[in-house]
């Protein structure tokens, strides 16, 4: 580098006098140390949810991808201003770093970014309100409502490529694990209430388990504790921007914390970052009304004095038409004020007018040797319904074809939202560990600290029975006292 600087002094004396000045620029510009590496080759890995067309929700589950065909109707498919910021950074009750990571996203958010990163802001203030009083009421950092930010831009059915789903983007997996209710009738991941609930527990988990490192809790929410936990194992070092210099971590966790401080710093003084024309929403407010039975949502917004598109608009965790069946006293959110109206027009409704069954269909792409015939016999169907559905005539060849089916109706909901949910005991945590091949009990009991005993009672395990690999097992357990998170003793 000094040679490289020298070179270029000693081309400056050999230069015109009107020539110098770009030099003298290029020579700052090279002993500048933190300069946001803008040439990269590699774009930043941001690819925010925001117009109804980017989300793709569809659900993991065959029996989730249901719809009417009212619902298929009716779905949607500059550097110059720059401030990099000073020493200074914003007051914040997670800790704020500023380094050459969080300088190349101050600046992407500035530039390629900026269009998204104003829609985020102009959601941001219909849902951070209450999203921080859930927060406080857990315990939690209120600025971790960043985290939801970065993860889908505050829209509520945000879905990304690995089915992760909502403001706080959850994998089926994560949400079930924190009591989020997930079938073809509702999904809870996208219910701004329960799901920042969910990630409150979560994060707040996260956090123990990494001895109070939000940075490290931050990584491990993107990419799951287990990957962290054997990115320390891996270098020795519990310090983030040191595992993030590895090969291990993926470029998306590496991104993913200087990404939130970077959403952090200048969400919390926009205006000085450029951002000074945001058309803030106005906070989100609601009354919630107990539903005792299926109610359809047309209905509810007849009675409260509404719209069907405002009533699902504030319950985006409905799937469809109605409130889920089998839910008694399934909490519904209403316009605020409405909920005295509407529970008096409601207990004048008999219970058998309060829900009309309709029809529900799923997608289902036709193989090389399927026909309308086979089809129609497959899903108890006729082939005249499949042509009129899906604009066919009785000699169109299918394969490969993406058809509307219509579901066999049952009323039998026996099975339905009755998955039992162990309700979550907010003070108790654990660790996890994936079993390697090789692992043992001994060994593993060793390696942690704790005794075979007890490694064996938390995992049901016996010691001549062997661990498999991929296996998940709890190889910690903490209880929350007084706000801390404390080590569980063998009595626990």
């Amino acid at each position: 580098m000094n040679y490289f600087i020298i070179i270029i002094t000693l081309l400056l004396y050999a230069m015109p006098v009107s020539a110098t000045e770009p030099a003298q620029a290029l020579l700052a510009e090279l002993a500048r140390p933190n300069v946001p590496e803008l040439a990269s080759s590699e774009e930043a890995a941001l690819t925010p949810l925001d117009d109804p067309a980017d989300v793709k929700d569809q659900p993991s589950a065959p029996a989730a991808n249901l719809f009417t065909l009212d619902e298929l109707k009716g779905s949607k498919g500059d550097a110059a201003d720059l401030n990099l910021p000073d020493v200074n950074l914003p007051l914040s009750d997670i800790p704020l770093a500023l380094n050459r990571q969080v300088e190349y996203f101050l600046y992407y958010f500035q530039t390629t970014g900026k269009q998204a990163f104003s829609r985020w802001l102009s959601r941001s203030s219909r849902y951070i309100p209450m999203m921080k009083e859930i927060l406080k009421r857990e315990g939690m950092p209120e600025d971790l409502v960043y985290v939801a930010m970065i993860e889908s831009g505050f829209q509520m059915h945000a879905h990304s490529w690995a089915n992760a789903v909502g403001p706080w983007q959850f994998v089926s997996d994560t949400g079930r694990r924190y009591s989020l209710r997930i079938d073809q009738w509702v999904d809870e991941r996208k219910d701004p209430v329960k799901a920042t609930t969910a990630a409150a527990l979560y994060l707040k988990e996260l956090y123990g388990l990494f001895n109070g490192d939000w940075y490290l809790a931050a990584a491990g929410y993107n990419a799951g504790e287990n990957k962290i936990l054997r990115a320390i194992d891996m270098y020795n070092t519990s310090d983030f921007w040191e595992l993030s210099r590895g090969s291990y971590l993926k470029r998306e966790t590496k991104e993913y914390v200087p990404k939130l401080l970077a959403a952090a710093i200048i969400a919390k003084n926009p205006a000085r970052y450029g951002f000074s024309d945001i058309a803030y929403l106005p906070a989100i407010e609601f009354d919630t009304v107990k539903i005792p039975s299926r109610t359809d949502l047309e209905l509810v917004a007849k009675l409260s004095g509404t719209t069907y598109e405002t009533i699902k608009e504030l319950n985006p965790d409905l799937r469809h038409w109605c409130t889920p069946p089998n839910y008694p006293d399934y909490e519904l959110k209403l316009p605020k004020g409405t909920k005295k109206q509407f529970e008096l027009e409601y207990a004048k409704i008999p219970e058998d007018k309060r829900f009309t069954e309709k029809i529900l269909y799923t997608r289902y792409r036709a193989h090389k040797k399927d026909s309308l015939k086979t089809i129609a016999r497959r899903f108890g169907t006729s082939p005249a319904t499949l042509c009129a559905l899906n604009g066919l005539s009785r000699k169109t060849r299918v394969a490969g074809r993406s058809l509307v089916i219509p579901v066999r109706q049952t009323n039998n909901f026996s099975h339905e939202g009755r998955t039992a949910h162990a309700s979550i005991n907010k003070g108790n945590y654990a660790k996890y560990y994936t079993v390697k091949k090789g692992d043992t009990l001994t060994a593993l009991a060793k390696r942690f600290n704790i005794s075979t005993k007890l490694l064996s009672a938390w995992n049901n395990l016996k010691k001549q029975v062997a661990l498999k690999t991929g296996r998940r097992i709890i190889i910690a357990k903490f209880i929350e006292k007084n706000g801390e998170m404390t080590p569980a003793g063998e009595n626990s």
